[in-house]
């Protein structure tokens, strides 16, 4: 990960600047610049993950214009190879060919990226930022206004407290010019579906999975991989095993008492033969952290915070105990394939209409833990489900293949797995656990137990009163909200609403995110 900042000057020098920039310092502890260009300035931390050295460093230069960007441009080299006999490059990084881009198809070139990425561009002619960001969000970016009315944009929105009014997250798949927001991707809107049967489909889902796991693999840093367990990670690992040929990381993390995930870790690290780690966590360590995660995050949503306690503490022991600079994750493939809620979905198309909503959010729910989590822990994430591709391509199946109709969840991708014998078949025909709990189901009820401590009943009555947004519905919730509102006041509506199952299906109309409150999780949590 990096961390970029970019505003128009007037109400804000570089100096002033830099005291709300250094909040992100962990994103890229490698290096930092600050550079000023006629009327605007630039910001970049780095974290150095392709093209190790200091012609690297951002940001880059092409006359009168610059860049920053945090991101991974995946396939630069073919760019770069047809753009060298009419530009210079001086390093091995990626974001080098983004000015030569911009030369020469202007905003024309977000398109084309096979990447994710946040980038902000100084137009040295027109003196104008021109900022965006990849179609799913992968990277953040957030924007607001200084007291002149001037934009600025920066990584995370702790950049931005006390500098901006109100604070809000780029949109994925825009980009920004003139003042104006810009769509020029929009991979969920399908106007007409596959017409691949259903073997097709799983070839197809195979192929190009293998892919976005190949391109990923590529740094110049150490990589190491987050492996839970469940058929996400578990197959992301056994895939970059296969193609690597070598013994590769893995971590998993567990409660101390209860650990429903680690033994499914570990059957999977020990079939793909995997240098494997685990860590352990308590319920002291668990409360302990509950107030720096939500600062981190700048999040109130339950299910993204209780999801984030493991990640971030398994994070925080692989930056101190490893040298791993990248890590491989198995996030987004709920989103397109389904969860345990999504199998009360009253119709192929309304099952497409939710991970449309869900793949659209993202950016506010679990890509957001993902990036918060490892960032923070100076360590840059990669998303192979998320491949702009393979999501193009599993959006436009069509959704009477996608429902649960199989008595098996995550049915097409688990069967475009089966004869490659990657994964042992307990593991690849294992049930959906929802990762909050299967750290260990005691660490939710810690946490709502020390809620119930922290606010009496009419407390809570009251303490919900004072918000009117996204109104906290119980004592963990305005917990959460209330330590959001320490760090993060007045920002509440940078995310959407409380993550929830859709409340309009029936079986899937629930009071607590969790899925183990759903009547279909049966053994899925053991």
């Amino acid at each position: 990960m990096c961390s970029i900042m970019g505003f128009t000057t007037g109400a804000l020098t570089a100096a002033e600047a830099k005291e709300f920039f250094d909040r992100t310092v962990s994103r890229g502890p490698d290096m930092s610049r600050i550079e000023e260009v006629p009327g605007a300035c630039l910001c970049f931390h780095r974290l150095a993950i392709m093209g190790l050295d200091e012609s690297g460093m951002q940001p880059f230069a092409l006359g009168d214009d610059r860049v920053v960007c945090n991101g991974e441009l995946y396939g630069f080299k073919a760019m770069r190879d047809k753009l060298k006999d009419k530009y210079e490059f001086h390093s091995e990084s990626d974001c080098e060919i983004i000015l030569p881009m911009y030369r020469e198809f202007g905003t024309d070139m977000f398109a084309m990226l096979d990447a994710e990425f946040a980038m902000i561009i100084y137009d040295g002619e027109t003196h104008e930022l021109i900022a965006a960001r990849d179609p799913i969000g992968i990277r953040p970016l957030y924007y607001g206004h200084l007291s002149d009315g001037c934009v600025v944009f920066a990584s995370e929105p702790k950049n931005l407290v006390g500098l901006c009014g109100d604070i809000m997250p780029f949109p994925p798949g825009h980009y920004y010019k003139d003042g104006k927001f810009v769509r020029y991707c929009d991979l969920t809107t399908v106007s007409e579906y596959s017409k691949d049967d259903l073997d097709t489909v799983c070839k197809s889902i195979r192929e190009k999975l293998i892919a976005a796991v190949s391109k990923r693999l590529c740094a110049d840093a150490p990589v190491g991989f987050l492996l839970s367990g469940g058929l996400d990670s578990s197959l992301v690992c056994a895939i970059s095993a296969k193609l690597l040929g070598k013994k590769i990381k893995t971590f998993a993390i567990g409660m101390d008492l209860d650990p429903i995930d680690l033994k499914y870790a570990r059957q999977a690290a020990e079939f793909i033969g995997a240098d494997h780690t685990e860590v352990s966590m308590t319920k002291e360590q668990v409360l302990a952290s509950l107030e720096d995660v939500i600062k981190l995050l700048g999040t109130y949503d339950i299910t993204t915070i209780r999801a984030s306690i493991g990640m971030y503490l398994c994070c925080k022991a692989i930056h101190e105990q490893s040298d791993v600079r990248v890590l491989l994750t198995g996030e987004i493939s709920d989103e397109l394939f389904g969860y345990k809620y999504t199998d009360f979905a009253p119709s192929p198309e309304a099952f497409q209409q939710e991970a449309k909503k869900r793949v659209d959010e993202l950016h506010m729910y679990d890509v957001l833990r993902a990036d918060r989590c490892i960032s923070v822990n100076s360590l840059e994430a990669r998303v192979p489900f998320g491949d702009l591709d393979f999501v193009r391509y599993v959006m436009s199946i069509d959704p009477k293949l996608k429902v649960n109709s199989y008595d098996m969840g995550k049915y097409l991708l688990r069967r475009a797995f089966a004869d490659d014998h990657i994964l042992p078949d307990e593991i690849l025909w294992r049930q959906k656990a929802a990762f909050s709990d299967a750290v260990g189901h005691s660490m939710v009820d810690d946490l709502k137990e020390y809620a119930e401590t922290v606010y009496t009943d009419e407390e809570f009555e009251e303490g919900c009163r004072k918000y009117d947004y996204a109104t906290p519905f119980t004592k963990e919730s305005l917990l959460y909200r209330d330590i959001f509102e320490k760090y993060y006041p007045g920002q509440a509506r940078m995310i959407k609403d409380f993550w929830m199952p859709n409340p309009d299906w029936v079986g899937s109309d629930i009071k607590d995110p969790s899925a183990r409150v759903l009547s279909n999780y049966g053994a899925s949590g053991v």
